[in-house]
């Protein structure tokens, strides 16, 4: 059988409290598979543990946080079971959701632990993150998150991207044209292609970059993890010729695709001002 972070059969306060399990510990049917989800993501996030600051409160933000099963799932893998010095924010734009959230922390005594009504374009409540945590945030919603993670030197970053449309409406590619003239293909090449060049833009950012697969709660193809971590890379010649490769290549992959990813001009634009 699977070993999982948490174990079926013994009870966990944010669990019972979210309705996963009942209050003796048993994993409800309807939930199983949120279950299960939760003890992959927890698995992404030990695998990173170590990259997190030890000496100091790791502060951590949570984009389009939603009913926030992850959120306070991480907050307490990192902070009960691992005795870790964190702060989260949750953010999200339905203030029910928010208000919901904000009285189960309190009602747990998870006071290091609070969520905001907020947009994540226009989020300016912090300058700083160590981790940053993006599920299921829709579109270009995923794109400001991980622009803000880079500008933000986040040294951890998890998304897990959705409804990825920008480039379905891009995308021209004569030796593609047999491929890409049935719809639900294109769709689903553009969704993966947005994924991947996000993906390199932030290994042009100097971040260590996987995509993985992630367990979704809808059984739709929308499984794909990315996570990138920061490397401890010297600024030197090597590395800023390893970045210029890195960029080279996007740039040759996006003019033969005809598309011009967001995240990508939100880089540039960070670029140019500082």
């Amino acid at each position: 059988t699977k070993h999982y972070i948490l174990e079926e059969g013994k009870p966990v306060d944010f669990l019972v409290g979210l309705g996963v399990q009942t209050p003796d510990g048993r994993v409800t049917r309807a939930r199983f598979d949120k279950f299960r989800q939760i003890n992959r993501y927890l698995e992404f996030i030990e695998d990173v543990i170590d990259e997190l600051p030890k000496d100091r409160t790791i502060r951590i933000i949570d984009f389009g946080c939603g009913k926030s099963y992850l959120t306070f799932a991480m907050y307490y893998y990192l902070h009960e079971l691992q005795h870790r010095d964190i702060q989260v924010t949750g953010l999200d734009l339905k203030t029910d959701v928010i208000k919901h959230c904000n009285e189960l922390a309190k009602k747990l005594g998870y006071d290091r632990l609070k969520f905001e009504r907020g947009d994540i374009s226009t989020y300016e409540g912090t300058d700083v993150a160590d981790m940053v945590v993006t599920l299921h945030a829709c579109d270009l919603a995923t794109d400001y998150a991980l622009d803000k993670a880079v500008k933000w030197g986040a040294r951890v970053i998890l998304a897990v991207p959705c409804c990825q449309h920008e480039l379905n409406r891009q995308i021209k590619c004569d030796p593609l044209k047999p491929v890409l003239k049935y719809g639900i293909i294109k769709e689903r090449v553009a969704a993966l292609l947005t994924d991947a060049l996000r993906a390199n833009l932030l290994e042009q950012q100097g971040y260590e970059t996987q995509i993985l697969e992630f367990i979704d709660m809808e059984h739709t193809p929308k499984n794909i993890l990315i996570r990138a971590v920061k490397r401890n890379q010297k600024a030197d010649q090597k590395e800023s010729v390893r970045r210029q490769q890195i960029e080279a290549s996007i740039r040759k992959c996006e003019a033969e695709l005809r598309v011009s990813p967001t995240l990508g001009r939100l880089l540039d634009n960070q670029g140019k001002t500082e």
